[in-house]
């Protein structure tokens, strides 16, 4: 059964919504800027930056919702609402039975976690809201979109790490593929800028300390790249069978050919240093696409901006594609938005499929000088050129844990 993506939202650090979102990034802007809080100062966090939304929540959504949702659930709904309205659908809606909700997250909510323990340190017990866990549950954003648009097909919410968003999408496509729901409503979201996440990364020598030029860090397969950038937000897609798209006259953006998924089994936050489960991912998307490397044009990478991470995979994606290629447009557009975690899979894939709509791949920027062993043609600063026809381009997305998840899409 063929699967294509009818709606598209986000709320990210570029823009509140994906028209001012893919603007920026085809203008190579960088949503990073320097947090305005006394966090260093009050707790020594020594990460002074992220990138953080446009657009926050309570300027979308009402009082009550914000205050029954954690952020996490609060950037799913502005992201969700957005992909509906755009999929056009009428006032029939969808068959609530034939209709599902994937939507993860790779940490939760820890802003109602860490807030509720606060209330039961400095106030007791007897002041924690009692919809502190449906609030921080890692499945109540998607839990939140089923409610909102009534999807009875199932509600998932695979947790992955980074790969989470990249993997509810390749789940919505299983899940429609597999006859359990013609529309699905897919993706990821993340609010973890918080003091504890920072510090925490941070410990791990995780993330790029460039306090002094915010804009500039996250400088993925920059010989100077010293590690990733926090950033926030929501991705969320549509996918329907196509026959059913057909039958309500949708516009149509892009196909989902093909999900690939392993796991490194390697370590529990180090990636297996010769990529092998990372090309083996891509090897079976495309393998299940029914493709060859010699149809892929555009590759959106998971290039976080560490040191270790950039090369395997640009290794790996190399190995697979061979003297391909050289034909290849690599783009790594967590120089400009940071990097969402849970959300980065489902807000790169909603830059894929803008690719492939407007045949544009989106630059990254920040690379001044390139690894010298990167080989594959890194598109910088500016948008480059897709090919006219038939073409395929693969988003991937790796996690803490060893998950490797590679989508395929084509148009």
């Amino acid at each position: 059964m063929n699967v294509v993506v009818t709606g598209l939202g986000t709320t990210s650090p570029l823009g509140g919504d994906v028209a001012s979102t893919w603007e920026a990034a085809l203008a190579g802007r960088s949503g990073v800027r320097t947090l305005e809080n006394d966090w260093a100062e009050k707790y020594g966090v020594p990460v002074t930056f992220a990138g953080q939304l446009v657009v926050q929540p309570s300027e979308v959504l009402s009082r009550p919702e914000t205050k029954r949702m954690d952020p996490s659930a609060q950037m799913a709904i502005v992201a969700a609402r957005e992909a509906w309205a755009d999929a056009g659908f009428g006032e029939d809606g969808v068959d609530p039975d034939r209709l599902g909700s994937i939507v993860s997250s790779g940490i939760g909510g820890v802003w109602t976690m860490l807030t509720a323990w606060d209330t039961v340190r400095d106030r007791g017990a007897a002041r924690v809201l009692p919809l502190t866990v449906p609030m921080l549950m890692p499945n109540s954003p998607t839990a939140y979109v089923s409610l909102e648009f009534k999807a009875r097909a199932g509600s998932h919410s695979p947790v992955s790490a980074c790969a989470s968003g990249a993997e509810a999408i390749g789940m919505g496509f299983e899940m429609i593929q597999s006859g359990r729901a013609d529309v699905v409503i897919c993706g990821g979201t993340e609010a973890a800028i918080h003091p504890l996440p920072l510090s925490a990364f941070a410990a791990m020598q995780a993330l790029s300390k460039r306090n002094d030029d915010p804009q500039g860090a996250s400088r993925p397969y920059d010989v100077s790249r010293d590690g990733f950038v926090m950033g926030e937000g929501a991705g969320v897609l549509i996918l329907e069978s196509e026959e059913h798209a057909k039958a309500r006259g949708a516009r149509v953006y892009a196909h989902v050919l093909g999900v690939g998924m392993t796991a490194d089994a390697h370590h529990i936050a180090a990636p297996e240093p010769n990529g092998a489960g990372q090309t083996k991912a891509m090897e079976l998307s495309l393998e299940r696409a029914g493709l060859t490397t010699a149809d892929v044009a555009h590759v959106n990478a998971h290039a976080t901006s560490t040191p270790v991470g950039d090369m395997i995979e640009a290794r790996g994606i190399r190995a697979l594609l061979g003297s391909h290629a050289d034909q290849v447009l690599l783009s790594a557009t967590k120089s400009m938005t940071g990097h969402l975690l849970g959300g980065a899979g489902a807000l790169e894939s909603v830059f894929t499929v803008k690719a492939l709509e407007t045949r544009q791949a989106p630059p990254t920027i920040n690379v001044t000088e390139p690894d010298p062993e990167l080989q594959v043609d890194l598109v910088r600063d500016t948008p480059r050129a897709l090919p006219a026809g038939q073409i395929a381009a693969i988003n991937n997305s790796f996690g803490f844990g060893g998950h490797n998840v590679a989508l395929v899409f084509g148009a």
